[in-house]
């Protein structure tokens, strides 16, 4: 019996039993419960150093440094030109942080963020595009305001409403929310429709393409917008008998996606629903509450079924008909001008016609009427024969005096055309198709359709006899609407071209919730600046570090940091970063670890800087003296913090809390009293704070508000409630303070890293301590790596001083050798050089040796040995590191002189009950006859000396 090989293991080279017995070799026997707490505690540190929270010495996290440092590699210095934030967070990812770029990007963002940081490392542009003051927006009501009149109306509690996109490329209705201005003094460019308009906006702003409609939303910057690009439009018609017979002369607009005309005051209904403004079964009739049909407000539009709304119209006209003489004077001039139109006189006739041909059919009566017409008329015509010639002359001449009337032969020719239109479609159509093929024509050019453009086009190259006319073809199809003639092209508009203006205006935007776009009066889609939203994607933002950003890396090529490997070995990154700014203190940091977090809030630069200079001098001082000079955090938002004593308390142990309020102020005004938010507190997001807000009037738990605006800019913010007639101000802000964001508490939690590595609980003064000694020891590589510097330059001068005294020896040596190892041997023997100081001089050609200028070597070598000297002494005396330190934190201070923002009030927060909102004032109480109980004021009474 032939035995069976022992199989190798696949891929190994091993047989089974040679493979066993190495396993029992190198197998260790381990606790699965000591295994997991080694391996949580591995992932806990991984998750504490490499991502949650920043070191103390540069208050930076890894991917915050590598960002920095990236940018730096890339050149992309305050001075430089912006660079696509799709660039960096690309290069940050394959250098140095092989994470998620959602998470690198994020942390740039909000390195951007003014609201963030106190002062941000990262300058950025591109996330909001605006338009100038006179562009103007397409409203529901029927008009078209400019953004200057849109912000002039919502500051008075106007509402307005546009129209916008959905995700399934539905138009729909939208409210306008805070149109602002956004930017002083911003680049505009100019685009150019093929409809004629010209659109001046900011280069980064974004229009919606005609894709939108059917793969989501999709826009383009104006900067990148061609010659034929394809924009969402807008197109709006009035409606015709063939649309509804009863529903003529109401707005429409077109839907791009299904390509068919929705009436705008349908979609207000549905806007109405959607906000449980009434129900759908409230009715079935969509009434225009002040009768005018144009204005498709959703506040204008109201359900109601067909008794109530025939009931609404009798009653306004009926009441017209008593007490309205303006009313009654326009129906007896409407029922003249009525009477003095052929057409309508024409109606009326064909109306009798239509009655007589009714009885025309009876036939005792046509038998009647034809003997009796035929009798009159043959009497006539044969007593007088002349009258047959004269009537013919006379209609003759009529017909041709008539003609040469331009408002008689208008008239004619619109009876052509109302002729034409009865027939349904018999006409002949030639001279339409004609006219669409020349706008086709000059649409496949992108040049702009309008008159000039189509009479030159269908007179050189069509020829002007066979193509009908612009203003016949306008308005013979088109009811001289040149947006009902671009849809039937196209569907849509498209771009003719755009010119770079290299100028400069104060620019607008608004803000659409959920959508973000809405339709601009020139016909097409555009983006809204987006208020509490996230960024926009990296491929718009555009980025670059910030002066304060530089600050950060000052120093960096002067060896005053470590570099370590990157992830995969081909690269080097520091560990970290020289820290020119305290920026763990002006900037603060969040970050949650496993089993820690940190919170630190930011601070003014001036009092930071201020409390260094302090504490270098007095390194005993305690927490009270540092808070001469540092109040307490300086939030970018700015709000108000209360209780000194209590942060104090904070800051000395390193974690409690800040209780921050929002600052408001009170206006008095005819209608009622008006609270105004100038500030809100930290990373309090102010669009979720007016939801809420918006929520407690409509739950009723806020009562007495009668409208909440957002007027905010870029200059700060302004929320505007205005409150009923008689409501009490200070009621309805203790109430806000005490259900909403408006007041908060900011938890304190000083955990860093120290060194890098390990993480512990700092108090204040330590986080200003640990700053120091990074900075001691910054300033010390950086004066050793200068004063390693100096000595190679003054070694090179003195090797040169050599060379100059010895020149024609030494010219002639470097001629005579064989080669440059000849050359440097001999120069090293014959005048004892060392290595360096020959390798420069050969470096150097014959000619520029020769022409060295000894007085100007002999200069600069005075100036490297007093260079040296000073540096020396800088190493050796740890008191002028000191005063290098200071005098860098009064330039610091001179570069970035900004007040604090946050007003901090040495009391506590004062907890305000009902009672204490009662004005204390004396009053008359007055009993009825009734047992009613009255308060009344006592100057309603009048004072009588008796």
């Amino acid at each position: 019996m032939k035995k069976n090989k022992p199989r190798r293991l696949k891929g190994s080279g091993l047989r089974p039993r040679a493979s066993e017995e190495i396993i029992k070799k190198e197998a260790i026997n381990a606790s699965i419960k000591e295994e997991m707490q080694s391996s949580y505690l591995d992932y806990a540190m991984s998750v504490i150093v490499s991502r949650a929270l920043p070191d103390a010495r540069d208050g930076l996290k890894p991917v915050q440094r590598r960002i920095l440092y990236t940018m730096h590699r890339m050149g992309l210095s305050s001075e430089a030109k912006f660079r696509k934030a799709a660039a960096v967070v690309g290069d940050t990812l394959g250098r140095f942080h092989p994470h998620g770029d959602i998470s690198v990007y994020n942390s740039m963002v909000r390195m951007a963020q003014n609201f963030s940081l106190r002062y941000p490392l990262v300058e950025a542009q591109g996330n909001v595009g605006c338009f100038t003051a006179d562009t103007r927006v397409k409203l529901t009501d029927g008009r078209d305001l400019s953004f200057a009149e849109l912000v002039k109306e919502y500051k008075e509690g106007k509402r307005n409403f546009t129209f916008t996109v959905d995700e399934n490329g539905t138009v729909k209705i939208a409210e306008i929310k805070n149109p602002r201005m956004t930017k002083k003094n911003a680049e505009i460019m100019k685009v150019v429709l093929d409809n004629g308009e010209e659109i001046k906006c900011t280069l980064s702003h974004k229009f919606m393409l005609k894709s939108g409609a059917k793969a989501g939303f999709v826009y383009k910057e104006a900067r990148n917008l061609k010659p034929g690009d394809s924009l969402m439009p807008a197109y709006f018609r009035f409606s015709t008998g063939e649309d509804d017979p009863n529903m003529i002369g109401y707005n429409m607009i077109l839907q791009p996606k299904l390509n068919f005309w929705n009436f705008v005051h349908i979609l207000s209904d549905s806007w109405n629903i959607e906000n449980k403004i009434y129900e759908r079964s409230r009715g079935r009739i969509r009434h225009h509450l002040d009768f005018n049909k144009l204005n498709n407000n959703p506040e204008n539009i109201q359900r109601m079924g067909w008794k109530e709304h025939w009931q609404s119209h009798y009653n306004l006209t009926s009441l017209r008909h008593i007490n309205d003489e303006n009313y009654k004077a326009k129906l007896a001039e409407g029922r003249r001008k009525f009477w003095a139109e052929e057409k309508n006189r024409k109606i009326f006739s064909q109306r009798i016609r239509g009655r007589n041909i009714l009885n025309w059919k009876k036939k005792e009566y046509r038998e009647r009427m034809r003997i009796f017409l035929s009798e009159v008329n043959k009497k006539y015509f044969r007593e007088h024969p002349e009258a047959i010639q004269r009537i013919s002359r006379t209609a003759s001449k009529t017909m041709r005096r008539l003609w040469q009337n331009p408002k008689y032969k208008r008239l004619f020719h619109e009876k052509i055309v109302e002729s034409n239109r009865n027939r349904k479609g018999k006409t002949n159509s030639s001279g339409k198709k004609k006219f669409l093929k020349i706008c086709h024509y000059l649409n496949d050019r992108n040049i702009i359709l309008n008159k000039d453009n189509f009479e030159k086009a269908r007179k050189s190259v069509f020829g002007i006899k066979s193509f009908t006319s612009w203003n016949l073809g306008i308005a013979k199809h088109y009811n001289r609407d040149i947006n009902l003639l671009s849809s039937k092209i196209n569907r849509n508009h498209k771009v003719v071209r755009v010119e770079f203006l290299k100028e400069f205006a104060n620019v607008y935007d608004l803000t659409i919730e959920k959508t973000h776009n809405f339709a601009l009066s020139a016909g097409v889609f555009v983006h809204n600046s987006i208020d509490g939203d996230p960024p926009s994607a990296m491929r718009y933002l555009e980025a670059k570090l910030s002066k304060a950003g530089e600050e950060m890396l000052i120093d960096l090529e002067k060896e005053t940091v470590s570099f370590v490997p990157n992830y995969d070995g081909t690269q080097q990154e520091p560990t970290v970063l020289p820290a020119g700014i305290p920026n763990l203190l002006l900037n603060g940091a969040m970050g949650i670890a496993v089993g820690m977090a940190t919170s630190i809030p930011p601070h003014n630069l001036n009092e930071t800087c201020d409390a260094l200079v302090y504490l270098l001098l007095h390194p005993e001082a305690e927490i009270d003296e540092i808070f001469q000079f540092v109040k307490g955090p300086d939030f970018p938002t700015g709000g108000i913090i209360f209780n000194l004593k209590q942060i104090k308390e904070a800051y000395a142990a390193g974690r409690g809390a800040v209780t921050v309020r929002a600052k408001t102020e009170i206006e008095e005004g005819e209608k009622g009293e008006t609270i105004i938010i100038k500030e809100i507190p930290y990373q309090i997001n102010k669009a979720e704070l007016l939801l809420k807000i918006a929520d407690l009037v409509k739950e009723k738990r806020l009562e007495g508000v009668r409208d909440i605006r957002d007027e905010s800019t870029e200059e700060g913010v302004r929320v505007v409630i205005e409150l009923k007639k008689d409501v009490s101000a200070e009621k309805i802000l203790n109430q806000l303070f005490e259900l909403t964001n408006l007041q908060t508490n900011f938890n304190l939690n000083f955990v860093a890293l120290e060194s890098g590595i390990q993480p512990r609980l700092f108090g204040f003064k330590e986080l200003l301590v640990s700053y120091l000694s990074w900075r001691k020891e910054v300033v010390r590589k950086r004066t050793e790596f200068e004063l390693k510097k100096t000595e190679e330059r003054l070694h090179i001068l003195e090797g040169f001083l050599i060379a100059l005294v010895n020149i024609d020896k030494v010219v002639s040596l470097i001629r005579h050798s064989k080669d440059r190892k000849e050359a440097k041997d001999g120069l090293m023997k014959k005048f004892k050089l060392s290595g360096r100081q020959t390798e420069a001089i050969l470096e150097m050609r014959l000619h520029q040796l020769a022409g060295l200028e000894r007085l100007e070597i002999e200069n600069e070598a005075k100036e490297k040995k007093k260079l040296e000297k000073e540096l020396k002494i800088l190493l050796a005396d740890p008191k002028k590191i000191f005063a290098k330190i200071k005098e860098e934190l009064r330039i610091l201070k001179e570069k970035y002189p900004e007040k604090r923002r946050t007003e901090i009030k040495e009391k506590g927060v004062d907890i305000l009950k009902e009672e204490d909102l009662i004005i204390d004032k004396p009053v008359l109480i007055a009993i009825t006859v009734d047992d009613y109980i009255k308060r009344l004021p006592p100057d309603v009474f009048k004072v009588q000396m008796r």
